[in-house]
């Protein structure tokens, strides 16, 4: 049994990466967390050991460290439109964080660390799908500080001897994930849509974006760690597209009501389109994405009913 220890456990992807990891049989596992978005229902019926603490805290984290075989960090201020309006908490979360989670690893001879990154560090695409050779040029503070953080992953890997593996996440969505003022739009919309409430889009609904279900990121997760002496950048995500528009259309035929649809001015700092090529991760990692956005989409409506109750 190897022992694994996942920073942001507690959090919407993390608490899927933890359920994943008891699902194989081949780590026990310890959840680091401060709860400031996690929260431990997300963990409920599994066996975790909890520790409370924040990766500004090096000294915690160290500790929380001691033992480990692979860490997954999963910890970080998410969201575009979020870090434009507090870019320097953003960079000491994403940043400083990852640098105190590389130096924990450094110092307890940790073998490998999943981190996981963002497709914001592309910034607008210049040509679709995009693979991992595509020019980064991020364009809010979040990707920035994202990107920035792979790049320190990828230097403590080459300088330190740890397996640094960067997982590039598109547009994440699933169980334990919940609607927030700068969160994911399914959430958002699905909020919306059961307190029947019109949902908004930012520009004409032509936007597109490239949706991939949670449970495919855990597995993702798994296969990087699962990997002997593996590093570098992948792509992870459905590698299909869906417009705005479109998708709302789906969440219409799902609750099988009429929706009111406002649209606003587009919002700085979102990309206007996005694709994903994710033949490097499907060659390498042996990645699949296996949850079609019907599918994963009304499973989602499903899970977010019964928390409503």
């Amino acid at each position: 049994m190897e022992k694994a220890l996942v920073i942001g456990g507690a959090g919407f992807i993390g608490s899927n990466v933890v359920k994943e990891l008891l699902k194989t049989g081949n780590y026990t596992v310890k959840v680091f967390d401060n709860l400031s978005t996690g929260q431990l229902k997300n963990l409920n019926g599994l066996d975790y050991e909890f520790n409370n603490g924040n990766i500004l805290d090096s000294e915690t984290l160290n500790y929380a460290s001691k033992d480990i075989d692979v860490i997954f960090h999963l910890a970080a201020n998410i969201g575009n439109i979020k870090s434009l309006n507090d870019p320097i908490f953003d960079s000491n979360t994403n940043i400083i964080g990852t640098l105190n989670v590389l130096s924990a690893a450094k110092k307890n001879n940790i073998r490998k660390v999943v981190y996981s990154s963002s497709a914001a560090i592309y910034g607008e695409l210049l040509y679709q799908p995009i693979d991992e050779n595509h020019p980064l040029e991020p364009e809010s503070p979040y990707g920035v500080s994202k990107l920035a953080a792979e790049k320190h992953c990828l230097w403590y890997g080459k300088h330190y001897n740890i397996d640094t593996v960067c997982l590039r996440y598109f547009n994440v969505y699933g169980i334990n994930q919940y609607s927030d003022e700068y969160g994911n739009v399914i959430p958002k919309w699905v909020d919306l849509l059961l307190n029947n409430a019109p949902i908004k889009i930012y520009g004409n609904g032509s936007q597109t974006r490239d949706f991939v279900n949670v449970r495919d990121i855990a597995k993702a997760n798994v296969l990087s760690a699962s990997k002997k002496q593996l590093r570098g950048f992948y792509n992870i995500s459905s590698g299909e597209s869906i417009t705005i528009k479109e998708l709302a259309l789906k969440l219409k035929r799902i609750f099988d009501k009429e929706i009111e649809i406002q649209y606003e001015d587009f919002r700085p700092g979102e990309v206007k389109h996005c694709k994903a090529d994710i033949t490097k991760a499907q060659k390498i990692l042996g990645f699949k994405p296996a949850v079609e956005l019907n599918q994963g989409l009304k499973e989602y409506v499903n899970w977010i009913k019964s928390q409503k109750i």
